[in-house]
């Protein structure tokens, strides 16, 4: 009897040992997963006080994931040319180096695509020049369906990105689900723009590292003007250096017509102040984006420097805080210098090499 246990229980081993031989192989992950991983959040760069714990409702690794596909795949545009990248290029600092962006059909808008960087952060979260988009999923969405910009619609965008079936594991692991929507979409790539920081720039190093070589003696008297004599801390404050606010500067003003040829925030509100009113940018990494202003019509860094020199562009509209500021030549020079000690060392952001299918 007990060598019959001992032969049935060597079956077994043996048979069990058979079965484990019989079990298919793992199954390797696509391509396309191992170009854009799940990874842990990355930790804010020195400069930037705050945290993603922080926010009323944190990113996480797997809408980042999967928001990163969708902000560089070009298939959500109604002729797959254009990406969400293609006016916000992580190289240009999530912004451009065209006056104006281009969109389907090489139709030309009116606005240069604004930096995004630590949008997480901001002071006031509204979003696009005119401040139209009051939270970061409301903007990504704007230019899917603008006819000028991606050309799509909401609806088309879903069916669309329904048909791709590499999709539907990663929204399973984002939502709960693989059930494709408009609102899920909006979400990961809002999440995915969150964590685009900027930070770590020389400037930071010199002020919160005392690094006192890491930026030149022009940079910290371009810094002195900065917070001092020039005023321009009046708007681009924090650590963002931005109020996230609106001021008529006076660009776009046509003293012969005496009209705007853009009436910014004053299109969203339609109160007379806020006619040519926009909202003040970021500076961080805003030397990797020429030209500037929301119509790119100022070249270089020192343009803007001196259309602030020069009180601005007068009009009804312009803004109180912009007055004739007497800098000399070399201080303009150091501003220049100072703004581009805040390019942060955050840049690396490549595009995905495969996309699911």
């Amino acid at each position: 009897m007990n060598r019959m246990r001992v032969v049935v229980s060597l079956c077994g081993v043996l048979l069990g040992a058979v079965a484990c031989s019989r079990q298919p192989p793992a199954v390797a992950a696509p391509e396309w997963e191992a170009a854009n991983p799940l990874a842990p959040l990355p930790q804010p760069p020195l400069g930037i006080d705050s945290r993603f714990a922080d926010l009323p409702q944190p990113p996480t690794p797997e809408r980042v994931r999967l928001g990163r596909w969708l902000f560089f795949d070009t298939r959500l545009s109604a002729d797959r040319t254009i990406s969400c990248a293609t006016c916000h290029s992580p190289a240009q600092g999530f912004s451009e180096t065209e006056p104006v962006s281009t969109g389907i059909r090489n139709q030309k808008g009116t606005r240069k695509s604004p930096s995004f960087v630590n949008a997480a952060w901001r002071l006031y979260p509204v979003f696009f020049w005119d401040g139209r988009a009051d939270s970061l999923e409301m903007q990504s969405l704007g230019p899917i369906a603008n006819p000028i910009e991606m050309g799509n619609t909401h609806d088309a965008m879903v069916r669309t990105l329904s048909a791709v079936r590499g999709y539907r594991t990663y929204f399973k692991a984002a939502f709960g689900s693989e059930e494709i929507t408009k609102d899920r979409v909006a979400q990961a790539i809002a999440d995915y723009e969150r964590v685009c920081t900027s930070g770590d720039s020389p400037w930071d190093r010199w002020r919160k590292h005392h690094d006192e070589a890491a930026v030149s003696q022009e940079v910290k008297s371009g810094h002195d003007l900065f917070f001092g004599k020039a005023g321009c801390s009046q708007c681009h404050l924090g650590q963002n250096f931005t109020d996230d606010r609106f001021h008529n500067l006076g660009v776009g003003w046509n003293p012969r017509t005496r009209a705007f040829a853009d009436e910014g925030r004053f299109i969203v509100t339609k109160i007379a102040a806020d006619r040519g009113a926009f909202k003040t940018p970021t500076l961080r990494d805003v030397a990797t984006h020429a030209p500037y202003m929301h119509d790119g019509s100022l070249a270089t860094l020192h343009d803007v420097v001196e259309h602030y020199r020069n009180g601005g562009l007068r009009n009804p509209y312009l803004d109180p805080k912009i007055t004739r500021v007497p800098l000399t030549d070399a201080e303009m020079d150091a501003l220049v210098r100072f703004m581009e000690a805040l390019t942060g060392q955050n840049r690396q952001e490549k595009a995905p090499t495969e996309f699911p299918r």
